[in-house]
């Protein structure tokens, strides 16, 4: 035991400090929580009303202000203390998931509270977001900023996997306003913990917001290679990735249960790990290019699958298109984000990749749009045509695109 937790910080030396241990258990808690929200929302909507349509719009409003907030969230983080912002968001979401707790165990609730709070949410993180990624490289030293990275990458992946299906059990023995509950706890953890914990701030910035926002969109749109892998990303989280928002009606044409819904999402997270896996495995030198693509087509070869096994009835098949789509998606992903990390300059890098998180908040948007097409001619097409719609643009990028298919994760190819 002593020999594997002197390995376990040797490899993570991050775990060595104690301000950054608790921070990061305190964001286990709060990430689950994260993850709990998602999943009793999307069903505690579903149950309420049945409607693709209503689960669209849910998606949006857990979309849409956060994309608004983050544009900016990142220069707040910078100007203001970051420990008294993330006190501030995770009281204010304490409060909010109270309110929804006792909505919804009073039997009171309905759609519009629902889907407000959940826009306060989607607000509020649109800060919080930014001040988690600025605060954690402040409580170790330069050495051990590359094992944070890991761990909080690790964080996000972990609770995907496992929250889920106990979120799925859960709220079949109790009900939705039990999830609701615990996530406001894991927020009040994450409360106490900042409470606690004494961040040397560095000194604020006086540029311009406005302008430092601009030269990053500008160094976007004059490389190619983040031009077209940052499009990319962005349709295939709208389109593609964004089923998942409208689960619940695949979940209840099958006849089944909420732990049908939890084990969906968690064979969605276990695929993604294993994705990251895989990628993280190839050498530095290994042109990536063909296989960033492949695992973006076979992402929707699989998720048709799900759309067959799901009209057909069959859930063990169903579950495990689930987990092939995530696992050739987070090839895809991992590898893309890789490759854009390494070509960044270091002065442009919170800025550029703070735009490319805001593809993750496109999934719910897409949900919308999914859910729009669902009301229409039904979940089963709507995921068809929007994600061969994907896989067509994918296609064409990668055929005309010579510098895209001989990437590595070295110096750039040929801006062409």
């Amino acid at each position: 035991m002593a020999s594997f937790l002197t390995h376990l910080l040797e490899r993570y030396p991050a775990l060595t400090y104690a301000p950054y241990r608790r921070y990061w258990f305190a964001s286990f808690a709060s990430v689950g929580a994260t993850q709990l929200i998602t999943l009793g929302q999307g069903w505690l909507i579903f149950e309420l009303t049945g409607s693709a349509l209503q689960l669209g719009l849910l998606g949006a409003a857990a979309s849409v202000p956060n994309i608004l907030m983050t544009l900016f969230g990142g220069v707040i983080a910078d100007r203001f203390d970051k420990r008294q912002i993330l006190r501030l968001t995770s009281a204010v979401i304490t409060c909010l998931l109270v309110v929804l707790t006792v909505l919804d165990y009073s039997g009171l609730v309905q759609v519009w509270q629902v889907i407000t709070i959940a826009a306060l949410f989607s607000l509020i993180t649109g800060l919080d977001w930014p001040a988690r990624a600025a605060i954690y490289p402040l409580l170790v030293e330069r050495h051990a900023f590359m094992s944070a990275v890991a761990l909080n990458s690790f964080i996000w992946q972990a609770t995907r996997m496992a929250i889920p299906a106990l979120g799925g059990v859960l709220m079949y023995i109790a009900d939705t306003w039990l999830i609701f509950a615990l996530a406001s706890c894991g927020f009040f953890v994450m409360f106490l913990v900042i409470s606690g914990l004494h961040v040397k701030i560095p000194e604020a910035t006086h540029h311009s917001p406005l302008q430092q926002l601009l030269q990053g969109v500008a160094f976007i749109f004059q490389n190619n290679i983040f031009k077209w892998l940052l499009g990319l990303t962005f349709l295939s989280m709208f389109l593609s990735q964004s089923y998942v928002q409208i689960l619940p009606v695949f979940v209840g044409n099958m006849g089944m249960a909420e732990q049908a819904y939890g084990y969906l999402l968690s064979a969605g997270g276990i695929g993604s790990i294993i994705g990251t896996l895989i990628a993280g495995a190839w050498s530095s030198d290994k042109p990536i290019g063909h296989y960033m693509f492949g695992g973006t087509a076979l992402s929707v070869v699989a998720l048709l699958g799900f759309v067959w096994a799901a009209s057909a009835g069959q859930f063990p098949a169903a579950l495990l298109a689930v987990f092939l789509a995530a696992v050739c998606s987070s090839v895809y992903m991992i590898v893309s984000m890789t490759v854009l990390q390494a070509r960044v300059p270091d002065e442009l890098r919170g800025r550029v990749m703070g735009i490319y998180t805001i593809g993750y908040s496109l999934i719910p948007l897409g949900g919308l749009f999914l859910g729009s097409l669902a009301e229409t001619i039904g979940a089963g097409r709507a995921v068809l045509y929007a994600s061969s719609a994907y896989l067509l643009i994918a296609l064409v990028v990668w055929a005309g695109k010579a510098s895209l298919r001989s990437l590595t994760f070295g110096h750039a190819a040929a801006n062409r």
